[in-house]
């Protein structure tokens, strides 16, 4: 399969251009969040840039570490403003934080962006939605950008519920990361299924319900214990 282009946009030469290195990782996120890494060449990423291949050689390197940049980009972003709404939150709630509060400090920011972020934003949601989901090394990728941030969430929800098991806070974060990124995919399942009633694009919906939703499994799964 040949990875969609961008007609009739001419090819820049080395040190032409605002800024040749974030046209290569806006094309290779697009595209990467399209067909995945094995679905996507250097050739094409260079043809969606308007670039020579060459050039995204003597900026990245291989192709892994290209996707590599392409994934740290914004990661780095998100687990910035993450920490800043869950330290945000705990500051203004004092001693009378909630697991939906907790929640929603973790989850919200992502909606933010995707709702008032630059287009590329939609396009890494998809990207991480789909490395999520890759079991031959996307644990690892995730492991490597989100797991402090994560260890961080979890640590903040036990001590909203310190009666806990630990193992269930993980086992609920398992369960809500599925969610959050399935509804951040947009992917318009929800609009077929729904036959028009829902919209996976509608962002406003999706922060009216998930926050509570996710709230109230983690309450399920901890009030199951004696």
């Amino acid at each position: 399969m040949t990875a969609p282009t961008t007609p009739n946009r001419g090819r820049r030469k080395k040190g032409e251009g605002p800024d040749l290195r974030r046209a290569i990782l806006d094309a290779a996120e697009l595209l990467f969040a399209g067909h995945g890494f094995y679905g996507v060449t250097t050739r094409q990423v260079a043809a969606e840039a308007g670039v020579d291949t060459a050039l995204i050689h003597y900026y990245f390197g291989s192709k892994r570490d290209l996707f590599d940049a392409v994934f740290a980009r914004r990661a780095e972003i998100l687990n910035a403003v993450r920490r800043e709404a869950l330290a945000a939150y705990e500051k203004a709630a004092g001693g009378q934080m909630t697991p939906n509060g907790v929640i929603a400090a973790f989850i919200d920011p992502l909606i933010e962006m995707s709702l008032t972020g630059e287009p590329g934003w939609k396009n890494y949601f998809r990207l991480v939605a789909l490395v999520n989901n890759t079991p031959a090394w996307g644990g690892e990728t995730m492991h490597r950008y989100f797991d402090p941030l994560v260890h961080q969430f979890i640590d903040t929800l036990r001590r909203v519920m310190p009666h806990a098991e630990l193992r269930d806070l993980y086992w609920g974060y398992q369960f809500l990361t599925g969610s959050m990124m399935l509804a951040l995919s947009e992917t318009g399942r929800i609009d077929q299924l729904s036959e028009g009633l829902c919209r996976s694009t509608d962002l406003a919906a999706v922060r009216a319900r998930l926050f509570d939703y996710c709230a109230a499994g983690f309450e399920a799964i901890v009030g199951q214990r004696p």
